[in-house]
């Protein structure tokens, strides 16, 4: 049945009997599906993760601009190589320090954000039911990933911790002796998106060890790793291994995520591939966005920045935790060390997803748990993004939120006690 929209256009799509298959693994995910609603600004969003770019010196930002334009312009507005700029992979090193990793400069590749490195070395690894091994939950833009690749995903039990090495383990051997395939093993192992937590010292090098016993490529994706609290989480990975594991990094948390520019580190061989797979692509990642960075980090105390960053998503965090303990003591919650998100846990019998239109009209959108998992788990949980709003409006959101949440478990008890 061809159904017509309000402004009179039809759904009919003519050309789907001519789509990929793959094509049909493409849908809306759960957080862009809430944009329209947070851009009302009556909404409070604890919804979308972003960073809270009023934060920036814009003046800083307007003299790399002033710079770059004067000084490399005609660099700037032209085509660039597939590898991106060596002065900006330069820098990168001295970012990817900070975490314990020393690279060559010829590992580097820049991308469109990180979210594009993690779509290219998909690209260059996963077939058609394919396993890849991912948190749980896991990051929701690297679901959408690997299901448009057509690839199995497995969660494996995750604590406050981080990833079980024995679940990990346990697992991989499991889908071994059915006769999958494991490719990958991706891992948001800094303040993870979506939970919060934090993979310990030790487990990290139980997984290292566990992923190279069976040939399994780690994937670790760190956008949040300066953005620590109190004590600084443990040097990345990579800094561990560097022929296991391809390492992402981005400028959109520390920096501006509309500049979308990220990069990849990765062993030699895969790094040529990436390289070709960029170019084919994209030709090459925006010079433009990518000397903008370089200038900006030239001129600007950005490890001071980084600093003002922390200390600020810092209160925010603590006026997340206060409220929730103060509105919603029946929810339990995630206390993270760093990063954007608390992951709440609501009691048996809710559904966060049916719930989020009684949100709204409450004024405040949150992301359901079922968006970060593969499997049509995640319906009683809750992503809260603390990041974005002013730790007063953190505050606001999570009370309004109380209403339908109390609200729902006065229901449930009544329900449950008339049984």
């Amino acid at each position: 049945m061809t159904k017509t929209r309000a402004d009179g256009v039809t759904n009919f799509d003519a050309w789907k009997h001519s789509y990929a298959a793959r094509a049909e693994n493409l849908s809306v995910s759960e957080v862009r599906a809430l944009f329209a609603v947070v851009s009302r600004p009556e909404v409070v969003s604890l919804a979308g993760g972003m960073p809270d770019v009023a934060a920036l010196d814009t003046e800083l930002i307007e003299k790399a601009f002033a710079s770059l334009m004067s000084n490399r312009k005609d660099l700037a507005l032209q085509y660039g190589g597939g590898q991106g700029d060596l002065r900006l992979r330069e820098q990168i090193q001295e970012i990817m320090a900070l975490e314990g990793i020393h690279s060559s400069v010829e590992d580097i590749t820049i991308t469109t954000g990180s979210q594009h490195g993690l779509e290219l070395v998909s690209d260059l690894f996963l077939d058609k039911g394919d396993v890849v091994l991912v948190e749980a939950p896991s990051y929701v833009g690297a679901v959408g990933i690997f299901r448009h690749k057509e690839a199995h995903i497995a969660h494996v039990y995750t604590d406050e911790h981080g990833i079980s090495p024995q679940a990990l383990a346990e697992t991989a051997d499991r889908l071994i002796a059915e006769g999958k395939r494991i490719k990958l093993l991706y891992l948001v192992p800094n303040f993870a998106n979506p939970s919060g937590v934090t993979l310990t010292a030790d487990r990290r090098l139980e997984v290292l060890e566990i992923c190279k016993q069976r040939g399994i490529l780690i994937v670790e994706d760190n956008p949040y790793g300066q953005l620590y609290f109190g004590e600084k989480p443990p040097n990345a990975m990579r800094s561990l291994d560097e022929q296991n594991v391809v390492y992402l990094g981005s400028f959109s948390k520390i920096l501006s995520p509309g500049l979308r520019v990220g990069y990849v580190l990765a062993p030699p061989a895969i790094r040529e591939k990436l390289v070709l797979a960029n170019e084919s692509a994209i030709l090459s990642p925006a010079s433009f966005a990518q000397m903008l960075v370089s200038e900006y980090l030239s001129i600007a105390d950005w490890q001071k920045q980084i600093g003002t960053f922390r200390d600020l998503y810092q209160t925010k965090r603590d006026a997340a935790l206060q409220a929730v303990e103060q509105f919603l003591p029946k929810v339990h919650t995630t206390r993270p060390d760093g990063g954007f998100f608390l992951w709440l846990t609501l009691p048996e019998g809710l559904n966060s997803k049916e719930m989020l239109p009684l949100a709204v009209t409450e004024l405040v959108a949150y992301t359901p748990g079922t968006a970060f998992f593969g499997d049509g788990r995640g319906a009683d949980n809750i992503r809260i993004c603390f990041s974005h709003p002013t730790a007063d409006n953190v505050r606001v959101g999570i009370e309004r939120l109380s209403r339908v949440l109390n609200q729902q478990i006065d229901l449930l008890e009544t329900f449950g006690k008339r049984d």
